[in-house]
């Protein structure tokens, strides 16, 4: 979310110093191991959490952040275990083809059906072995506790001991030898993406997607100094990225409210509306808010729609925290008819979300081939009612955080062959900072997560985006 007009800080600020993750052992008074819910070995509340998460992505089918937050929630987990516990999970998320295929190697034969939550237990301490470097130990013999205490898995306590003994001498060696693009990346959507980008960009955008993203902000002003004051770098666009940078609230300015976090690449389609102060606009679909803190944060007066009371509700107390003045309206975008003209529209359409892998993991598990066709029949009914709303001479950017054709170009050019009062309008690449290489032949902006590939290590990549600029003409 936005900010409060707050200006960079003085030469004498310094940043609150983050101290990097790690996991450290606690003692209570009486000099056992504790936890802040219950007293159990130090991190296995973490790995608990960690698993349970996991267990409602590839079972359950349900969205991580949702999932997680809940379990993090009732375990009461101190911020150093809820991110220890958020890294287990993503990192098995974005590597599950790869654990199993090293798993599978030292089993005789497949995992029972009924198994409770062992699949998961062994994903978790696998990813632990063989990407985070915990100590072997550790993630063995907690590994091993957790299948004591579920009783549907129990009886896999010393087949897990068995397995994960040899997962840590004899994985590395295995690990090395497999193909993470082949067996993370799902085979209908690589297939999706060499048939739009070709083979050799497919490969580049799977490898990016299976990375961790590092942390971009949108800054009111001065992006230059507050990424040196924040130990980042400033990236052409204007975004502010950081790796490694902690725990956000603990970053300087966030209770100044100088900056929010939002992807480079997301922070690109409220910009191509160009100059919007006093301006009238809707943005649809506006949830989490991003968008709806730069228009604001830049003189226009919003009315931020959502279908989600809650969602919206989030949106509206970040706004206020940050000083911007936003007009909620809960209601469906697909539907949205609000008896009065806008000077610009932002549609910042529901998707796939298949250029947001790097933020979103639990899309590799979640996401279908089917999935493409029912959301672009979605965003065709957005996009078309939308329209309406807009004065004649006003300007319309649509945009998806997804990959597929779908629900980028070709839903464009259906629009506008139904609706001939609209057109392309330019987008200018050089005052956006943008590279001329993301906008396509017919003048759509086009981001891959394999852009920005020259930065240094952990600051590569953003999320793979289009968005179109339309102008109604009068």
């Amino acid at each position: 979310m936005s900010s409060d007009q707050t200006a960079p800080p003085s030469k004498d600020a310094k940043p609150k110093k983050i101290l990097p993750l790690r996991e450290r052992p606690r003692r209570g008074k009486d000099s056992k191991w504790q936890t802040p819910a219950l007293r159990a070995p130090d991190g296995m509340n973490a790995r608990d959490v960690a698993v349970s998460a996991l267990f409602s992505v590839f079972v359950e089918k349900r969205a991580f952040d949702d999932v997680f937050n809940k379990a993090a929630a009732t375990r009461h987990l101190e911020p150093r275990d809820r991110a220890f516990a958020r890294v287990i999970a993503a990192t098995v998320l974005r590597h599950h083809g790869e654990l199993r295929a090293v798993i599978s190697r030292f089993l005789e034969k497949p995992l029972p059906e009924h198994q409770g939550r062992l699949e998961q237990i062994l994903l978790s301490a696998a990813a632990q072995l063989l990407f985070l470097q915990t100590a072997p130990h550790a993630a063995i013999s907690l590994a091993v506790d957790q299948c004591r205490a579920d009783k549907s898995a129990e009886r896999f306590a010393k087949l897990t001991n068995a397995v994960l003994r040899r997962v840590s001498d004899q994985g590395p060696a295995i690990l090395a030898t497999l193909d993470p693009v082949a067996l993370n990346i799902p085979a209908w959507l690589l297939a999706r993406w060499q048939a739009t980008f070709g083979t050799e960009v497919a490969r580049a955008i799977a490898a990016a997607s299976l990375m961790e993203a590092p942390l971009d902000l949108t800054v009111r002003s001065d992006a230059a100094q507050w990424a040196d004051h924040l130990g980042g770098i400033a990236l052409p666009t204007g975004s502010v990225r950081l790796s490694g940078a902690g725990r956000i609230e603990e970053l300087s300015g966030y209770d100044d409210g100088a900056w929010w976090v939002q992807d480079a690449a997301a922070a690109l389609p409220a910009k191509l509306l160009g100059a919007v102060a006093g301006k009238d606009v809707a943005d649809l679909c506006a949830a989490p808010g991003g968008k709806t803190a730069q228009l604001a944060a830049a003189g226009a007066q919003v009315t931020a729609v959502d279908k989600s009371p809650g969602r919206l509700n989030r949106l509206k107390e970040n706004a206020t925290r940050l000083g911007l003045n936003v007009e909620t309206l809960v209601g469906d975008a697909s539907e949205f008819a609000p008896g009065r003209m806008f000077d610009a529209i932002l549609i910042d359409a529901p998707c796939t979300a298949t250029g947001t892998v790097r933020r979103h993991p639990d899309i590799l598990i979640l996401k279908r081939d089917e999935d493409v066709a029912a959301l672009a029949a979605l965003q065709s009914r957005i996009l078309d009612g939308a329209a309406a709303s807009l004065k004649p001479g006003g300007t319309l950017v649509y945009c998806t955080c997804s990959l597929e054709p779908e629900e980028g170009a070709n839903q464009i050019d259906r629009f506008l062959a139904g609706h001939p009062e609209f057109r392309r309008s330019e987008i200018d690449a050089a005052a956006l900072g943008l590279d001329p290489s993301w906008l396509s032949a017919a003048g759509d902006l086009r981001t891959l997560p394999c852009h920005l590939a020259d930065l240094p290590a952990g600051m590569t990549g953003m999320d793979g985006f289009f968005a179109a600029k339309l102008e109604r003409m009068a």
